[in-house]
């Protein structure tokens, strides 16, 4: 059954993040009306706590979660237990309260975290649990993982209308940007740029570059959301994806081309690499909701350059 945006209330977790700012934008471009969208940002509503989930949904019609906990393998290295606890009690209270409250949907944005280590590339939804995450990322995929389980399991006992969305590793404008906590793409565009400014003729970049990632234009990736949640109602979880890899070696190429840096890359072989391949197979999406993306990653990234210049100094980050 589709959902009817220009009726429907909707609350939108993390709707003040990097990705819930273009979800939000792509609601109310398919008709969603900005009075009936509640986003709730993190100072006004702890969503660790089931009082305030409770609060959050009710009278919702819709609710798609998007707050989450993340970063990149450094954070994951520092901060395993916050990033599983905070994932895990969001989720679960998020889903239980909204389940109590009688929503007719939940669109539960998951991780490609969650796979296994050493997954058949590209990525199938059926391999999700054939292994154990990548260590570095495990506590947060796991914890993400379990929020598909109880979906499926209040679908199974409750009838409870809960979907369950696996995009890869987002990029674009409105990124996180601090190189404490930022994914992969972020984090080299702002080391690039501070590495220009003080004239280095080095750039140090984690691991040996062998390892390949997906990545997906954030506009993509919300457009995939707001369809999967206006017509997909299946139990069972879908990639959102490109389906197309590239090395972290030619990533770094790529950028430091875009950006006009001439330095050498030194890349540090005793930091991690984090999991070997990351490819999706996105023939799920697009069969069971005409998903496909638009935007390349060259075009992607000039993008997000372009958003970066213009944003930079306002983020303290340049």
């Amino acid at each position: 059954m589709q959902t009817d945006f220009e009726r429907a209330k909707i609350l939108v977790s993390g709707a003040g993040g990097f990705l819930g700012r273009h979800v939000v934008e792509q609601l109310l471009a398919r008709g969603a009306r900005a009075q009936n969208l509640v986003t709730p940002r993190s100072g006004e509503l702890d969503l660790r706590e089931p009082d305030a989930c409770a609060r959050a949904v009710e009278g919702m019609d819709l609710v798609i979660h998007l707050a989450a906990k993340v970063g990149g393998i450094g954070l994951n290295r520092e901060k395993p237990a916050e990033l599983y606890y905070d994932n895990l009690m969001m989720g679960t209270h998020l889903i239980h309260q909204s389940y109590k409250a009688g929503v007719g949907k939940f669109v539960c944005v998951g991780t490609i975290c969650a796979y296994p280590k050493f997954t058949p590339v590209p990525f199938r939804e059926d391999d999700l649990w054939n292994g154990y995450p990548e260590e570095t990322n495990a506590p947060y995929g796991v914890a993400k993982k379990a929020l598909l389980v109880q979906l499926q399991a209040y679908r199974a006992q409750y009838g409870f209308n809960g979907i369950y969305l696996l995009p890869v590793n987002l990029y674009g404008p409105w990124d996180n940007f601090d190189p404490k906590s930022s994914h992969v793409i972020p984090a080299l565009i702002y080391k690039i740029a501070q590495a220009k400014q003080a004239g280095q003729k080095t750039l140090p970049v984690w691991g040996d570059g062998s390892p390949t990632r997906e990545f997906l234009y954030v506009d993509d990736a919300a457009a995939g959301i707001v369809e999967a949640a206006r017509t997909y109602d299946g139990a069972e979880p879908v990639n959102l994806g490109t389906g197309a890899e590239i090395s972290i070696r030619d990533l770094v190429e790529m950028l430091c081309e875009l950006m006009d840096f001439k330095g050498e890359i030194l890349w540090e072989t005793d930091k991690p690499n984090g999991q070997p391949r990351r490819c999706l197979d996105t023939s799920r999406a697009r069969a069971e909701f005409g998903f496909a993306a638009s935007t390349g990653l060259a075009e992607g990234l000039r993008r997000t350059l372009e958003w970066y210049a213009r944003h930079g100094e306002r983020l303290s980050l340049v």
